[in-house]
């Protein structure tokens, strides 16, 4: 008997929250999350489930007809998980150990997507030791010890077991104060260009999208780097423009530590997949941080599309 599709338990316990409070703001603030970030749950259990669970008003939120069917079975689900748990809390059951489990994934989703939750992680699984591992090159020599993986793939490189969490557009970013200079009339293309190599969706393809020229030429001034968070983070330190992707920079932008000084963006080539090797036992530990990183990551307009054939993973 096969087990049924089910939404991640981070997404129905931040609808629990905000039906309960009626608020975003309320339940963000009980689950120590942002308040996008209930937000951005909701509205991807939403798409899981084809139906609104909330009508959004001005100022406060009211739940659908739906909205209110489902909650009473997602309450006595959560009633159900405590009860079976009960037995093991205080007795020295693995539900009171702290358990370790392994991420592999590039330098620049680490340090510009998953660090910044990393204390959305802890309160949401707080028996949970998370070690990162984050290969540039070579992510066959440590992919062995890892119970997960992240990796910035092609389509074709998914495989039997990846799991498409992302479509990716790119983009250049820089600073306000940077892009304030260019609407001023200096010229872009004279400014120091990031890039990272290994990467199909450059800064010639963008400007090809740009510009609508045929064969489009860049200064020489473009700086390689082998992985984007070099790259963006020169364009944080107001160093020049770098070529990026929303799986990079979402938090960035909207903060407004980096902007978009153009509105051209080209689909990438590449993507966010992710992975549970098949010769890892799987723990409670490894589907925790699985769910939670669907959660977290994954567009809910992709993230359960798989390809077939294996491919070349990309820098990240």
């Amino acid at each position: 008997m096969s087990t049924p599709a089910l939404p991640p338990l981070t997404w129905l316990r931040a609808f629990e929250a905000a039906a309960r409070h009626l608020s975003f703001t309320a339940a963000a603030t009980e689950l120590h999350l942002t308040q996008s970030a209930i937000s951005q749950h909701v509205r991807s259990l939403e798409s899981f489930l084809g139906k609104p669970m909330f009508v959004r008003h001005t100022r406060a939120l009211s739940l659908t007809e739906d909205g209110a069917n489902y909650l009473p079975a997602v309450r006595e689900a959560f009633n159900v998980l405590a009860a079976g748990a009960q037995p093991f809390v205080g007795r020295g059951g693995d539900a009171q150990r702290t358990r370790a489990v392994t991420l592999q994934c590039s330098m620049g989703f680490a340090v510009l997507r998953l660090t910044p939750r990393l204390g959305a992680l802890a309160s949401a699984h707080p028996k949970l030791r998370l070690n990162i591992v984050t290969p540039v090159w070579d992510p066959e020599k440590t992919a062995q010890m890892a119970d997960v993986e992240i990796r910035f793939t092609r389509p074709e490189g998914f495989g039997q077991d990846g799991l498409r969490l992302t479509q990716e557009r790119a983009f250049p970013v820089c600073t306000a104060a940077l892009a304030e200079r260019i609407q001023n009339g200096e010229p872009w293309h004279e400014l120091p260009l990031f890039d990272c190599v290994g990467v199909l969706s450059s800064w010639q393809s963008w400007l090809l999208a740009h510009e609508g020229s045929r064969e489009p030429v860049l200064p020489l001034k473009v700086h390689m780097s082998s992985t984007f968070a070099i790259s963006i983070g020169a364009a944080l330190a107001g160093e020049g423009l770098a070529m990026a992707h929303d799986g990079l920079v979402g938090e960035a932008l909207a903060d407004g530590r980096l902007v978009r000084p153009f509105k051209t963006s080209v689909d990438m080539s590449e993507c966010y997949a992710l992975y549970e090797p098949a010769n890892h036992m799987r723990s409670w530990a490894s589907q925790a941080l699985t769910e939670w990183l669907i959660a977290e990551f994954a567009d809910p307009d992709v993230f359960q599309l798989r390809a077939e054939e294996p491919g070349r993973e990309g820098p990240g």
